[in-house]
């Protein structure tokens, strides 16, 4: 009884953790997180006016959030249209500072996306196919790399690998391409980092690319960043001193003709940098609370995402190292170096031809 009571108890807290992301995916769609951080505090009569909302829906969310400690309220014996609301100092860069690499106000977003598909996902584990491509719209897609990449990826990570940072940094001017680019953020990165560099992103999904073209000319990085909706199996034109595949590995149906292609691709000294999730190196259950999210996103999207292929790897997101190390060996690399440092989320592969 103890197992039953500590589960019941388990899925009670879990269905309030999801709720409190649903409420954070309002808060994020509707602005209220970033009124609050560029305006200072207010009731809920005044952020309702800041943001064009509904005063007492605004008022509802704005004492959820209090309840719930995302915000702080100045006196909570006061008229319910009168207390005053704070999204504390320490919160701002979580919930409304979109550039800092501490943000995670798109969770709502991913989760209430997840959300959208479940129906036809359950039809997909009966018939083993995959799901129907999700629409954008109406959430839009969440960026959740884009800080990251921007703080991280061309000043941290590139930098920490000697012979790749050389090369991006010497004459003639290196090439990069970066398969499954998404909407451009890791290409405009390494750009930004690396001003001798051109980089070539490519990536399957229509309109990821068409963000990815916008956000290149917003940064003024159209000039050496583009853009092309391809296959990573497609072999692209010329020679590249780097490859990258960035968290995107384990979702590719092919795997292996992905790193066979980008092998064919580079130039003499080049190398593939792989950067996929840190997991375990075999299974185990119970698992680490890291292990357990990274199957939950297995179960809800990338092993749905490789499925609708017959001949699909069906990697998922658990790609451990020693799956990795056989998908390149099998796509024809010598050596396939786990490099001395990673990140809380992230394992870094170098794939030498």
């Amino acid at each position: 009884m103890d197992r039953t009571n500590a589960l019941v108890e388990r899925i009670f807290r879990n269905a309030g953790a999801a709720l409190e992301l649903y409420s954070i995916y309002l808060g994020e769609r509707l602005g209220l997180y970033q009124a609050l951080a560029d305006k200072g505090p207010a009731t809920s009569v005044e952020l309702a006016e800041r943001t064009g909302t509904n005063e007492r829906y605004i008022r509802e969310w704005l004492e959820h959030h209090a309840a719930s400690g995302l915000v702080d309220v100045d006196d909570v014996k006061a008229a319910p249209t009168e207390r005053r609301y704070t999204l504390p100092a320490e919160h701002i860069p979580v919930l409304a500072d979109e550039d800092h690499v501490d943000y995670h106000g798109y969770k709502g977003v991913e989760l209430a996306r997840a959300a959208r598909m479940l129906p036809d996902l359950v039809e997909a584990y009966r018939t083993g196919d995959a799901p129907p491509h999700q629409p954008w719209e109406p959430e839009g897609r969440a960026e959740f790399n884009r800080p990251t990449y921007l703080n991280r990826l061309g000043k941290e990570w590139l930098p920490a690998i000697p012979e790749v940072d050389e090369r991006l940094r010497a004459d003639p001017p290196a090439r990069v391409a970066d398969f499954a680019c998404g909407t451009g953020w890791s290409s405009i990165a390494m750009a930004q980092s690396y001003p001798r560099i051109t980089v070539q992103g490519v990536d399957l999904d229509g309109d990821a690319i068409a963000a990815a073209q916008a956000h290149a000319q917003e940064t003024g990085l159209s000039d050496r960043v583009t853009f092309s909706v391809a296959d990573a199996s497609e072999t692209l034109s010329g020679r590249f001193d780097l490859v990258t595949i960035l968290e995107a590995l384990h979702d590719m149906s092919q795997p292996v003709d992905a790193l066979r292609t980008a092998r064919s691709m580079l130039a003499d000294g080049g190398s593939v940098l792989v950067l996929d999730e840190l997991v375990e190196d075999e299974f185990t259950a119970p698992a680490s609370e890291l292990e357990q999210y990274h199957y939950g996103w297995s179960l809800m999207s990338c092993l749905p995402d490789a499925m609708g292929d017959p001949d699909s790897a069906a990697t998922g997101a658990l790609m451990r190292p020693d799956t990795l190390r056989r998908y390149a060996t099998e796509a024809g690399f010598s050596q396939t170096q786990v490099l001395p440092f990673h990140t809380d989320l992230f394992r870094f592969y170098r794939l030498i031809p």
